[in-house]
């Protein structure tokens, strides 16, 4: 059973404060997309040019050993969301969830700026990947404030039935910020030789983020608080410490959040990261090719996650969770194998479209399920302590699990299993599920 109570729809001390109007409710679900894709773009960048960071970064006669440093680069930064998660959660539960939001974007685009400015393993021998590791752990400390946070907004500013369509901008954010990531990284390497992108051309993608951030913080300061937190602040029902009252009050409701997390992210990193590393490496795919199939890829199947959150809201969370692991139960197997058999871009970009609008489907309503679990006051926290924990085991770790099952095995169709198993962990969780689609937030 799950932890949560519907709210009363009454006056008095604990009534569920009016839901914002529409437009308002609209541009909440908008900046929360929007900074979400931005803080994504600039978190993703990274995996995109794993295989030119690589050689210059972790020099090595080995190629999959170079790629395999990077990777595990790319999942250190994983290691600091929980604390992110624990700071910008106490930051948003306590001083409000714009706030949060505005310090989260500010110092991503900072700390991308700063890793675009970076000296290579020529340069600075070994300082170079000793900073790269120390900058991708700032990143990590920042994304873990962001998608909790957009979450939570998303959800307190939506209309009474509409948390799930509203409450996909925000998955779509951070999905098509690897698609956007794609594309710029296939323009750049376009535009450039290899040698010049090994150069410098790896450094345009980092340095545009700066840009971008200061699009996404003019966007955001200009944002209301949510209801619910201006009520929970008039009421005095701030606490001192979220984290210890969510570990307190809702430890169960933390592990179906890490359970949905792990399914999730385990999934769909897989598509967003390792799929183009393992066809340009493995595969002999041209790079600029893939980049531009994944960035196609995962556009068209973000078209497809508003009609993931109006499933959602219609049928509940529960159903469209399980819809999507079992999709991926029949899907994994093929997807890997077609990777593996073709030889045509097109092929590659449909295996894109269809296993990333299978992961809208497993992202879309875990959103807001994941705010439907925690009352207001430590709504924040709850959602970004669970989710991190659970990108932390299956999320950055998924693209080096992957390269590292094929390169120990030899069998490039090894990941499927690694999709197959998170996807049961995900079905497991679900089924230990109250459906709270139709209910209100908790207070």
């Amino acid at each position: 059973m799950s932890e949560t109570t519907s709210p009363p729809d009454g006056a008095g001390p604990g009534a569920h404060p009016a839901s914002a109007s529409p437009p308002s409710a609209r541009r909440a679900a908008l900046a929360g997309g929007v900074g979400t894709l931005i803080e994504y773009y600039d978190f993703s960048v990274y995996a995109f040019l794993a295989v030119t960071l690589g050689p210059l970064f972790f020099p090595s006669d080995q190629p999959g050993v170079s790629i395999l440093l990077t990777l595990a680069v790319f999942g250190s930064a994983y290691v600091m969301r929980p604390i992110g998660g624990w700071f910008f959660g106490r930051l948003g539960d306590r001083r409000g969830r714009k706030h949060a939001l505005v310090v989260t974007v500010v110092t991503m685009g900072a700390f991308s700026g700063i890793l675009g400015m970076l000296p290579d393993f020529a340069t600075a021998g070994v300082l170079a990947p000793v900073l790269l590791v120390l900058v991708r752990l700032a990143q990590g400390f920042s994304a873990g404030g962001e998608i909790g946070g957009a979450a939570t907004y998303v959800a307190e500013s939506a209309p009474p039935g509409k948390r799930g369509l509203y409450g996909s901008l925000t998955p779509i954010g951070s999905t098509l910020g690897f698609s956007v990531a794609a594309a710029v990284v296939g323009v750049v390497t376009a535009l450039t030789t290899p040698e010049k992108m090994s150069a410098w051309g790896w450094r345009i993608p980092f340095l545009i983020a700066v840009p971008l951030a200061l699009i996404c913080l003019w966007v955001r300061v200009k944002l209301e608080d949510t209801a619910d937190f201006e009520a929970m602040a008039e009421r005095n029902e701030v606490v001192r410490s979220p984290l210890l009252s969510v570990i307190r009050e809702r430890p169960g409701a933390v592990l179906r959040v890490v359970g949905i997390a792990i399914a999730m992210n385990g999934t769909g990193y897989v598509g967003l990261t390792y799929f183009s590393t393992y066809l340009i490496q493995t595969e002999g795919f041209e790079a600029q090719s893939i980049y531009w199939a994944s960035a196609i890829g995962i556009a068209l199947a973000c078209a497809t996650y508003p009609l993931a959150g109006m499933l959602t809201d219609r049928f509940g969370r529960k159903p469209v969770l399980l819809t999507a692991y079992a999709l991926y139960l029949v899907i994994a197997w093929p997807a890997f194998a077609l990777l593996g058999a073709t030889s045509s871009i097109v092929v590659v970009t449909l295996v894109y479209v269809v296993y990333m609008a299978v992961n809208g489907l497993a992202q879309v309503p875990a959103f807001p399920q994941f705010t439907e679990l925690f009352p207001r006051r430590i709504r924040y926290t709850g959602v970004a302590l669970g989710f991190n924990i659970g990108t932390i085991l299956a999320g950055g770790t998924a693209p080096y699990v992957a390269a590292q099952l094929v390169q120990s095995t030899g069998n490039p169709m090894a990941p499927a299993y690694w999709v197959l198993g998170v996807a049961l962990v995900g079905a497991v969780t679900v089924l230990t599920l109250r459906e709270t689609g139709r209910d209100r937030l908790p207070v």
